[in-house]
């Protein structure tokens, strides 16, 4: 036998059993770098991960408060028209000049002189004057009478006229001679204007002019002033009310407007979905867990329902509903999305089901006694949350966006009621001149849109089981 000499890295150690103890860094390790969470805990942390999902998620908790606490905050009266307001941009707060009722005045008057030859040269006012402070509600002009003149007419520009084709638009044609003055009350903006008055004869125009730059102030009239509560007096200064958004057509506040009308797309956007999914889940959970015959009558059912028209139901339901032309419909838009968008839900349920159905768990529930309720409960409803969940992010802005496309083609709400959709409508009209009427809306209804969509992405990657095996 050959004795192997040892090494001199071998050693001998002799330690007793008792001072043997295990050592548990690598639990502790476990504990601190894979925390036990559960399925909800896990899929909250991953979708604070995505940054995308969770910034939808915190814009709509944004516009959630915009929509409930909103008017709270802004006072203003969504309904109130102010004709001198109509279609301003956005504004932060302006004072206005209270100023008399233009209903009341008098054009000045001169007299005739007699002894004035046709052979005169028509020539121009020797004056051309502001009696009062041209303001937003009118401006008045007075000039002397011109000789042989029997009209005289009253152009206004946006800019200084070049020539005598450049005077802008024609006011009026004033036929007494004796009249010299007058009132323009034609949408006057506080900006700078051009009047001209040219003296005619025989409808022949003079070949000489007289033009007055004018700079008209803000300005609201008395009665006005005390119909909205104000108590001042003629040539005093108010504070009007801010317009961030801007006004409307009508001189309706667009943000006051914005935050009525949110309340009713959210009211649609949120509880229509929150009904067909409901009932979706619920048929879709019969029908896959039952299976057999009774799967596939309920399922062609739900067939039958996904091929029936939206737009021709939402026209009968509303003739159902006694709704006419002009009226609000916001219950046919309701009953429309509830009937007929249900079998969406329904069909993905129903595979969910099917699937989960044939686990290992569920079967080992069935030979231990389980009731159907107890695995409905206890196992089915619950591994079907997430998708439900899923799908009831991605069916709010579905409904969102229906409502809004009903209202633009004036199937959904009445013109007066503010809802985005009949916003958009309305500001199409004036979108050249007045853009800020379509795109406030628009960009609301975009960004809802795609918060939802947006979020409805992070919550399906969170809430899959599969994802979290590849990361």
């Amino acid at each position: 036998m050959i004795h192997h000499p040892k090494s001199s890295t071998d050693h001998e150690w002799n330690v007793a059993i008792e001072s043997w103890e295990p050592s548990n860094s690598h639990l502790d390790n476990e504990k601190l770098n894979r925390p036990s969470l559960s399925y909800w805990q896990d899929a909250w942390f991953r979708l604070q991960k995505n940054r995308r999902a969770l910034s939808s998620l915190y814009i709509i908790l944004v516009l959630l408060i915009f929509t409930l606490l909103g008017p709270f905050v802004w006072h203003q009266d969504p309904y109130l028209q102010d004709l001198d307001m109509i279609s301003r941009g956005p504004m932060f707060g302006t004072s206005a000049l209270i100023v008399e009722d233009p209903g009341g005045w008098q054009p000045p008057r001169a007299q005739l002189q007699d002894n004035q030859s046709l052979t005169t040269p028509l020539g121009a006012t020797e004056t051309l004057s502001l009696p009062q402070t041209a303001n937003t509600q009118y401006v008045r002009l007075q000039w002397e009478s011109v000789p042989t003149a029997d009209a005289y007419l009253i152009y206004r520009n946006n800019h200084a006229p070049a020539d005598q084709y450049d005077l802008g638009l024609p006011l009026s044609r004033i036929t007494d001679p004796t009249v010299v003055g007058f009132q323009d009350r034609l949408q006057i903006q506080p900006q700078t204007y051009w009047y001209t008055v040219i003296a005619q004869r025989n409808e022949v125009e003079s070949s000489q002019l007289r033009t007055i730059r004018v700079e008209p102030v803000r300005a609201i009239t008395l009665n006005e002033a005390k119909l909205r509560g104000y108590e001042v007096a003629l040539d005093e200064e108010i504070k009007l009310p801010a317009h961030p958004f801007g006004t409307d057509y009508l001189g309706r506040d667009v943000l006051a407007r914005i935050m009525n009308g949110a309340q009713i797309s959210m009211f649609i956007g949120v509880i229509a979905p929150l009904l067909f999914v409901l009932i979706g889940t619920l048929y879709g959970g019969i029908a896959g867990f039952l299976g057999g015959n009774i799967d596939s009558v309920m399922m062609r059912i739900a067939d039958f329902i996904i091929a029936l028209p939206f737009l021709l139901f939402m026209i009968l339901f509303r003739i159902a509903f006694g709704i006419g032309p002009g009226e609000s419909g916001i219950l046919p838009i309701l009953f429309a999305l509830v009937i007929l968008r249900w079998p969406d839900t329904a069909r993905l349920v129903r595979g969910q089901i099917l699937q989960i159905r044939e686990e290992p768990y569920v079967q080992a529930a069935r030979l231990l006694g389980a009731k159907n309720y107890y695995i409905i409960l206890r196992h089915l409803l619950p591994n079907t949350l997430g998708a439900i969940l899923v799908t009831l992010t991605f069916a709010i802005p579905m409904a969102i966006f229906t409502e809004a496309f009903l209202s633009f083609i004036g199937m959904g709400v009445a013109p007066g009621v503010p809802s985005w959709g009949s916003m958009s409508n309305e500001g199409i009209k004036t979108m050249l001149s007045s853009p800020h009427e379509l795109f406030v809306p628009a960009i609301f209804i975009s960004l809802t849109v795609l918060a939802f969509n947006m979020l409805g992405d992070g919550l399906r990657d969170s809430l899959d089981s599969r994802m979290r095996s590849r990361e």
